[in-house]
């Protein structure tokens, strides 16, 4: 087991993660709104007390707050950094004043404001993937079986050497880099498989054995293997328009396990000690910045994916809050009641606040110091 890497490198290591993802996320409302128009007048990195800070020739104060775990964009006709409305916005200001506030634009055009922070990390994510698909290339192997691991269940299950996976539990499978996604994140569970042999096809259930897995510093990691490894595979070049593809389906694989992981966790099939915080995140980037830059960035863009994954959740206060109320507006056509914005404001902070409680003690609890 490794060392674990020293207290200067993770701060260092959760800033430099941090920090960027915030700022760009953070940067898509706000090109977005200049876009249509609509005055910014703060761009917070972090919450809290204004550490430092400048105000540009638009009126937009630029500043650092003292809590870096997270940003906002404060639009003219928000009332606060969570973007709730201000009903007396409009008062006292001229024509040219009330078309730069954020309430007054189209519907259209406010989400896709509030879309535009997630998209961006998004799309974020994708540009790190596709650059290393085109350093690296892409692995090319046929999901046929060239070996099987020592008490492999998928050769308990009447699997051969040579046999050849077309589909899991109805997934088409084209490529042996494509059965992870649709077995480890399932230890415990039974996959039905269908393979090809000798020119016909069967379909065998297969048990997916659970395991514990521990990465060299301690991390451990509860997943789901069926003991079968690929014969030969080669790594091939691609060129940009391939490079970008696999990029977002890689994109949305990782999106797809962590909807998996999500509802396994509300289902009882995964405990919340699997959910993390700022702490963890903490601790594994600096984990992964001493495992060199290729590992670290990659650990980025899975971390711009969760920010853009978590952002984009129905709860108010957080950007999928927010079109959610437009998409009420969209049907009813005209805006929820301000009251009612305000309690549902309210009640999405209490329970991001407190789902943020709750990780930082889930955090603490898996530290060494506290017996983790």
């Amino acid at each position: 087991m490794s060392h674990s890497p020293s207290l200067l490198l993770t701060l260092l290591a959760f800033v430099l993660v941090l920090g960027p993802l915030v700022l760009i996320h953070e940067l898509g409302h706000y090109l977005v709104g200049r876009f249509f128009g609509v005055k910014a007048e703060a761009f917070s990195i972090g919450f809290g007390k204004e550490i430092a800070g400048w105000t540009d020739r638009r009126g937009t104060r630029w500043k650092l707050s003292v809590l870096p775990l997270g940003g906002y964009v404060q639009f003219a006709g928000d009332m606060n950094a969570a973007s709730m409305p201000d009903a007396n916005a409009a008062d006292g200001l001229t024509p040219a004043e009330r078309a730069q506030l954020f309430q007054s634009k189209p519907l259209w055009q406010r989400a896709l404001i509030v879309a535009a922070g997630p998209v961006t990390n998004l799309v974020f994510a994708i540009a790190i993937f596709a650059a290393f698909n085109l350093a690296y290339g892409k692995v090319v192997a046929t999901p046929e079986i060239g070996l099987f691991a020592p008490n492999s269940t998928a050769q308990a299950a009447g699997l051969r050497l040579g046999d050849r996976i077309v589909a899991i539990d109805g997934h088409t499978i084209e490529s042996f880099t494509e059965i992870p996604e649709y077995v480890v994140p399932y230890p415990g569970k039974t996959v039905t498989l269908v393979v090809a042999r000798e020119g016909r096809q069967m379909t065998l259930p297969v048990p997916v054995q659970e395991r514990i897995e521990r990465d060299k510093f301690g991390n451990e990691a509860r997943i789901g293997r069926i003991g079968i490894a690929a014969g030969k595979g080669r790594i091939v070049p691609v060129g940009p328009g391939e490079a970008v593809s696999l990029a977002v389906d890689q994109t949305a694989g990782i999106i797809r396990m962590t909807v998996t992981g999500i509802g396994q966790i509300f289902a009882g099939d995964r405990s919340v000690k699997e959910l993390g915080g700022p702490i963890k995140i903490a601790k594994y980037s600096g984990e992964q910045l001493s495992l060199g830059w290729q590992k670290f960035v990659s650990f980025v863009a899975l971390i711009s994916i969760n920010l853009a994954f978590i952002n984009l959740l129905p709860i108010p206060a957080l950007d999928g809050g927010h079109l959610a109320f437009y998409a009420a507006e969209a049907v009813r056509r005209k805006p929820l009641g301000l009251r009612s914005q305000e309690w549902a404001f309210r009640t999405g902070m209490a329970l991001v606040l407190a789902l943020m409680l709750f990780v930082t003690i889930n955090d603490l609890a898996g530290l060494p110091l506290f017996g983790g």
